[in-house]
């Protein structure tokens, strides 16, 4: 294996691995940090937006026009782009969250998180020890267990399948282009954050472990190696050529697709989170950021 294909594995593992930080944040921190996430999320869409029409549906042009010419060569770049948006909107509507991942969770349903000592009681649980021996420091449950911990699990495997072709945005982004690639594993890995803690709210209320929970949203991340490794390898077996190297005109075709896919994402999941979790312009001004951070550094790196 190439030190290329490594370095672009790595960066796939690092950004999915940000939903073990997202649960890591809601277990450890002292409160959740609603305005950082929300900076983060709109910070995360602008990088990928700009990303996406300044550089990679570009280089899906030239890719395309230097293969087909340059009038077939836009119009299969625009059905590519168009074809990633509808890929993941497929995936959105045939595989929905139990509830919405990105939804925000309110401080008193985090706080119990944050605090070691605070455990989690079921119904029989609280029946067999007696309502008059609980404390401040018991939460109670309530009973709905099970149900809990269906919406999380559920959660976490609809999070997973989400993360596939976010796994293979990345890979291909890295192993075109190593900075191209960081910025948009940065930008993955920050929009993951509140993945993480989507896992882990309902599946801690369901068993009372934190371990459980952390490993379930760790779990949900390692969807996206796991699908650019699935996807590359198919790849190159059945449209590479001499040595498995991916033909120029496929290479094209996929740029296309990940733009599509990054717009969609950022459009459809970053900005409704980012404007869920801020207030007042924190999300527009983590959305110019991003932007602004991304065109500094492709300015820089020419």
């Amino acid at each position: 294996m190439s030190n290329d294909v490594l370095y672009a594995l790595g960066l796939t593992v690092f950004a999915g691995m940000a939903t073990g930080i997202g649960s890591a944040i809601a277990f450890m921190a002292k409160r959740t940090n609603y305005r950082f996430l929300s900076i983060a999320t709109g910070f995360s869409a602008g990088v990928m937006l700009y990303v996406s029409f300044v550089e990679i549906f570009i280089k899906g042009v030239d890719a395309l026009t230097e293969s087909y010419g340059d009038y077939w060569g836009h119009w299969v770049n625009a059905a590519s782009f168009f074809s990633g948006i509808l890929l993941i909107g497929l995936i959105d509507n045939l595989i929905p969250a139990a509830e919405n991942p990105h939804e925000t969770h309110s401080e008193s349903e985090t706080a119990p998180l944050h605090d070691a000592a605070v455990k989690v009681l079921d119904s029989e649980t609280i029946a067999q020890i007696g309502a008059e021996k609980t404390n401040d420091k018991v939460h109670f449950q309530g009973g709905h267990n099970h149900k809990l911990m269906r919406m999380g699990l559920f959660t976490a495997l609809a999070i997973a399948i989400h993360n596939f072709p976010e796994g293979l945005a990345t890979f291909l982004a890295a192993l075109h282009d190593p900075t191209l690639g960081l910025a948009i594993a940065v930008a993955i890995a920050l929009h993951n954050i509140p993945e993480g803690i989507s896992v882990s709210v309902p599946i801690f209320y369901a068993t009372g472990n934190r371990k459980k929970a952390f490993v379930y949203s760790v779990l949900s991340g390692l969807a996206e190696p796991v699908g650019a490794i699935v996807a590359y390898g198919a790849l190159r077996f059945f449209v590479g050529g001499e040595g498995g190297v991916i033909p120029p005109e496929v290479m094209g075709i996929l740029f296309g697709v990940v733009a599509g896919i990054m717009v969609y994402i950022s459009l459809d999941e970053l900005l409704p989170t980012s404007r869920a979790y801020g207030k007042g312009h924190d999300s527009i001004f983590g959305l110019i950021a991003g932007m602004a951070v991304m065109a500094l550094s492709l300015l820089l790196m020419r």
